[in-house]
């Protein structure tokens, strides 16, 4: 099991680097195109179009390292009650094993909007970059959020301690 969670540890960075980049990138259009817009009143016309899809790319690139460290805003209303009968990782494995259930539906509704695209031959306006490439990074990254839900649900109800923030 050890290696199995050291080796996801090490994956999980893959996204997280296409996430930066991608905000990179985008700090980098930004600046360049009010820079443009400003001094020479030639604004990036593509620049809408590449922000649509590096937005896409950073918040689907981060999902499912997010999820799998439950690293979402959480409120924290009801942990008393959950504490005091010793409930909590019920609690959290019915609420990420929900919320995996919950994710697989719009992945695949994802998917056929992206197989509808690539049969229209959708593409973006300026650069004309096939729109399904990104619907399908979408779906993709969906459905590994919610397999990383799965995974954590099933870890809180079979080894609660393999998820504590400590645990090597």
């Amino acid at each position: 099991m050890q290696p199995v969670l050291r080796l996801l540890k090490v994956l999980s960075q893959v996204p997280m680097i296409v996430a930066s980049v991608a905000l990179f990138a985008l700090m980098v259009l930004t600046f360049a195109d009010v820079l443009m817009r400003s001094i020479f009143n030639a604004p990036i016309e593509a620049a809408t179009e590449l922000i649509r899809i590096g937005i896409a790319l950073i918040v689907f690139a981060a999902l499912p390292v997010l999820s799998a460290r439950s690293g979402h805003i959480a409120v924290d209303l009801l942990d008393g009650p959950f504490r005091r009968f010793h409930l909590e990782r019920w609690r959290d494995a019915l609420v990420a094993l929900g919320c995996a259930a919950m994710l697989w539906w719009p992945a695949g509704r994802v998917v056929d909007l992206a197989e509808r695209a690539r049969g229209y031959g959708d593409v973006t306006e300026y650069l004309e970059i096939p729109t399904f490439y990104v619907s399908y990074f979408i779906a993709i990254m969906t459905y590994i959020t919610a397999v990383a839900l799965i995974g954590r649900g099933v870890l809180h109800i079979f080894a609660p301690d393999k998820l504590r923030p400590n645990h090597g």
